[in-house]
């Protein structure tokens, strides 16, 4: 199979990968530069001497200074995770669309409010600001993979959801760039970073204002005319076409399916949680993931890069900015990668499993170095070669990680979710990134003031114990239709086998409903119950 092979559920016609669903993917995935771009710049920004001199830092104890920095970056996470849970509200009364256009307006209300701070005024504007920017990203990250997912073929979903992460990427490149010409060509203008803030979120809500909102949430508001003409226009093709009309069958069967199950209203998806524990165990694995994702060390790393390279041995702060710059390079690199090649044509346990386990040798070799070595005692203008060796793996750990963690928990929970449940899990997984983020980023500075290189070892061991929870219970996703997901966390079926079995009966019902829908002799009760014949057979 070829890298750009497209492995389709049903015959699908060359149109519908076409320019309008990766454009459409494109400005939703842009709501993710401005949380990239927010997470990367933050920890070098409250390094620059600038900054420090503008609020006085330099007065301050060490401690002093790692509890200021640690409110300044976690009073961000803490907004976002409340903002994760306002856009179920948002997605469920505007749609996706609109709620990514409000959150885009909060997040620059926001970044506004930063740009108010000065020594004067004193750092208050700066947190009201980031506890604003954390609601605007919270909600975005809630809706953009949503609806992406929504409206991506089955064969290209992975592919699409992940242009949601190349914008964290090419953000988070952004920021982590940003602060090094600065520190190089204007040194006193720390507010530059927090201005830039404002170009991906005036980007995003300009954006929203072309796209067009999910056929499937349209659908389940009871917009059937609305949702063809949107899906015609993603797919460009016309209503009559085999391909549209299986599409709606199948969006139409899986909502019947779900009003006959309890219906949609606001508060029908709590009440399914509370009852239905095959929704709780999927509740209960989306959160996970990123439980494991935040558990690999790499928001310590985005935030507080200074220090991570400090620990290796890395001396001066144009040095260390610089070397920040090349780990932002990396991820954007791999993350590239794993869009066009890795994601719909490898899947995603194989790709966590392979991250996981060679992202822990990583990190079992550069925290053995510092303990070994203990470069914070021996300071050198120039790293030994076993320093030099401690930052190849460094940046190999990255390698390992930014085509597998670093996206595939968003595009697994975009996709796994029925649609009178998903904003819900969404808003759950959501939360979870964002309270996990919160916590490691808020103790950070202290763990490396107590552990030392015990940091890495406890990160190694967690990315450890992630293989195991991938392959045992998380199965594969790839190219199956949304509608279709539901059986692959059928409890009976063991994870390493799902996919497989249910991609087999997928394809013996698509036979039978395609032959129906092409004599035009097949009424859709009759197309049912053939259906179900075919699944009772398998």
């Amino acid at each position: 199979m070829g890298h750009f092979t497209k492995v389709e559920d049903r015959p699908t016609p060359k149109s519908v990968y076409n320019w309008r669903v990766y454009g459409c993917a494109a400005f939703a995935g842009s709501a993710a530069i401005m949380i990239g771009y927010d997470s990367a710049f933050i920890g070098t920004t409250i390094a620059l001497p600038s900054f420090k001199a503008e609020f006085k830092m330099n007065q301050l104890s060490s401690s002093a200074i790692n509890l200021l920095s640690a409110n300044i970056v976690s009073c961000y996470q803490a907004g976002a995770f409340f903002g994760a849970i306002f856009a179920y509200v948002a997605a469920f009364f505007l749609g996706r669309v609109s709620g990514l256009a409000v959150f885009s307006a909060i997040f620059t209300l926001g970044a506004g409010l930063m740009l108010g701070a000065n020594g004067e005024r004193g750092l208050g504007l700066i947190y009201a600001g980031r506890v604003l920017a954390g609601i605007g990203v919270g909600g975005a990250s809630n809706l953009a993979p949503i609806y992406i997912a929504e409206i991506s073929p089955p064969a290209i979903r992975g592919r699409l959801v992940c242009m949601f992460e190349l914008g964290w990427q090419i953000g988070g490149l952004v920021g982590f760039w940003i602060n090094y010409g600065i520190s190089l060509h204007v040194p006193k203008m720390w507010i530059v970073p927090f201005a830039v803030q404002l170009i991906p979120s005036g980007i995003l809500f300009i954006g929203t204002f072309w796209l067009r909102e999910s056929p499937r949430w349209l659908m389940s508001k009871g917009r059937r005319e609305l949702a063809v003409k949107n899906l015609c226009w993603m797919r460009e093709l016309h209503e009559d076409e085999i391909y549209i009309k299986e599409e709606m069958y199948a969006i139409e069967t899986d909502i019947e399916r779900q009003m006959a199950g309890g219906g949609m209203g606001f508060w029908q998806p709590f009440k399914l949680l509370a009852s239905n524990r095959h929704i709780q165990w999927r509740f209960f694995l989306g959160g996970s993931l990123f439980f494991w994702q935040n558990a690999s060390g790499i928001n310590a790393i985005n935030y507080y890069s200074p220090t991570v390279f400090k620990s290796i041995g890395i001396t001066g702060l144009n040095t260390s900015l610089f070397t920040t710059g090349l780990f932002g390079v990396v991820k954007t690199v791999f993350t590239i990668i794993y869009l066009i090649f890795l994601i719909d044509q490898y899947g995603r346990r194989r790709l966590l499993m392979i991250g996981a386990a060679g992202g822990s040798l990583c990190l079992w070799y550069v925290g053995a170095y510092i303990a070994i070595a203990k470069p914070a005692l021996h300071p050198t203008k120039s790293l030994p070669p076993s320093g030099v060796s401690a930052i190849f793996f460094f940046y190999l750990w990255t390698a390992f990680y930014s085509p597998t963690w670093n996206p595939t928990p968003w595009v697994y929970n975009s996709e796994m979710f029925d649609q009178n449940v998903r904003t819900l899990a969404q808003a759950f997984a959501a939360m979870n990134n964002w309270f996990w983020n919160f916590m490691v980023s808020r103790f950070t500075p202290q763990m490396f003031a107590t552990m030392g290189y015990g940091v890495y070892f406890f990160f190694a061991s967690l990315m450890i114990l992630s293989v195991a929870f991938v392959y045992f219970l998380m199965p594969e996703t790839k190219n199956i239709p949304l509608e279709g997901i539901d059986r692959l966390f059928d409890r009976r079926l063991k994870a390493r086998e799902a996919h497989s079995i249910v991609w087999k009966e997928l394809a013996e019902e698509e036979e039978v409903l395609r032959i129906g829908l092409t004599s035009g002799g097949l009424e859709k009760d009759t197309a049912t119950a053939q259906i179900e014949n075919v699944e009772q057979k398998v």
